[in-house]
């Protein structure tokens, strides 16, 4: 979210990022809003500087016994039109606030500029596509022969796009859980959180997802809470509204949480198996840092989401995604794509973002670099470190043998207690 003071001073680099983005947001409506408020707000200074003027007037005329009938009754008029003027200004404020809080992020300069994500860049790769001397199964198949999960049960008690993970399925997503945070923590030295799993509507704001994607939100309407799409929103916003301290900067987090996404399965796209979820598990990292260092905390972050992947043994792309397919808060993202050799794609398992600001003003989370210093608005970053279903994907897919079985890759053998699943 920019001010407008940066709106008005940065209209032109505002206008390139909407048409790059391809985004609806009409731009035409915010110079004439903003010109109404500054001519609403010089009137109002004015009149108050005349009923200021007035009064002492009237003041002085009352000290020397005279009469002030017809002032007084001026500046009763005077006051009249303040006050419709204060209500005209509220108006066009909250025509102009609702205008600030659709304006998607700026893009950095480095994020490809295209027209959909066939445009998206593709900056580095690691491990080779594997390859099978057999026919590979899907995962929907493999999960089913060995118990794993039980789609149609789990559709049974919630709908299309749930699933049930059943025993060493179940263990599975366990062991990877563990597997992420551990690393996580002890390794990528990030503070563990467990956060709540709904929060309110100011919360789903200060990340980006109001009010945009309210449609794409599991909304509790008795008490106007959300099942929250992602653990990005409950944990950045655990430090909404307050002033850091800039010698504790940079804070990392790292949460397990399941997620909830109404849009699953959209334009009936990627729909069997695991592929698209209205549920499903994540680890997520979130990062606070001052704002001169959050370019290489993205690469920092980019690298810890990256070492999943490669501790579990699995080839792996990373994109850097065009102006036309990067998120609404995001001034640049990374994509992580695994490869599964099973339904022979490249998944997404990660997006990796540098927000800058945008975050931290709709959220109001700032530090102070020293003390009596003005108050700054901190950069915040996240990424998935990693979601569960395509992850899982990968390793019944790639590592599937001709026997019907899975190898367990070898970092999760500890977890899982087990070499094997058959």
């Amino acid at each position: 979210m920019f001010d407008l003071k940066f709106i008005r001073e940065n209209f032109d680099r505002i206008e390139k990022a909407v048409k790059d983005r391809h985004d609806s947001i009409d731009l035409s409506v915010f110079k004439p809003l903003d010109e109404k408020r500054r001519s609403l707000l010089s009137e109002v200074e004015r009149l108050k500087a005349l009923r200021n003027k007035v009064s002492q007037e009237i003041a002085a005329i009352k000290k020397n016994k005279g009469d002030a009938t017809a002032k007084i009754a001026e500046m009763r008029e005077v006051g009249e039109k303040i006050k419709a003027l204060d209500e005209s200004v509220r108006q066009v404020e909250q025509e102009l606030y609702e205008f600030q809080v659709r304006l998607p992020n700026i893009p950095q300069e480095d994020v490809p500029v295209g027209d959909s994500e066939a445009d998206n860049l593709v900056v580095k790769s690691w491990g080779e596509k594997t390859e099978l001397d057999f026919e590979p199964k899907a995962h929907w198949d493999i999960a089913e022969q060995l118990g794993l999960i039980d789609f149609g049960r789990g559709a049974k008690v919630a709908g299309s796009s749930f699933v049930t993970f059943t025993g060493k399925g179940a263990r599975l997503a366990r062991a990877l859980i563990n597997f992420m945070l551990d690393l996580h923590t002890e390794q990528h030295g990030y503070t563990e959180i467990s956060p709540p799993f709904v929060v309110n509507r100011q919360t789903m704001f200060g990340t980006g997802q109001l009010p945009k994607f309210e449609e794409d939100l599991y909304r509790v309407d008795e008490d106007d809470l959300f099942l929250i799409p992602t653990a990005e929103v409950p944990v950045t916003n655990l430090l909404a509204n307050e002033v850091l301290q800039g010698d504790n900067l940079p804070i990392y987090y790292t949460a397990y949480t399941p997620c909830f996404r109404r849009e699953a399965g959209a334009h009936g796209k990627d729909t069997r198996g695991l592929m698209r979820l209205h549920q499903f598990d994540k680890v997520e990292m979130v990062k606070f840092v001052a704002p001169e260092t959050s370019r290489d905390e993205h690469e920092k972050l980019l690298g810890n989401a990256e070492a999943v992947l490669q501790a579990l043994e699995l080839p792996y792309r990373v994109l850097n995604l065009c102006t036309a397919d990067i998120g609404f808060s995001a001034a640049k993202c990374y994509d992580l794509e695994v490869w599964a050799a099973g339904v022979g794609q490249w998944l997404e398992v990660s997006s990796c973002s540098n927000f800058e600001a945008f975050q931290a003003r709709r959220a109001n989370i700032r530090f102070r670099r020293k003390q009596g210093e003005k108050p700054e608005y901190v950069h915040t970053l996240n990424s998935s470190g990693l979601a569960l279903p395509r992850t899982i994907i990968a390793i019944l897919e790639n590592y599937q043998t001709d026997e019907g079985t899975v190898v367990v890759p070898k970092v999760l053998r500890p977890y899982l207690g087990m070499d094997i699943l058959k």
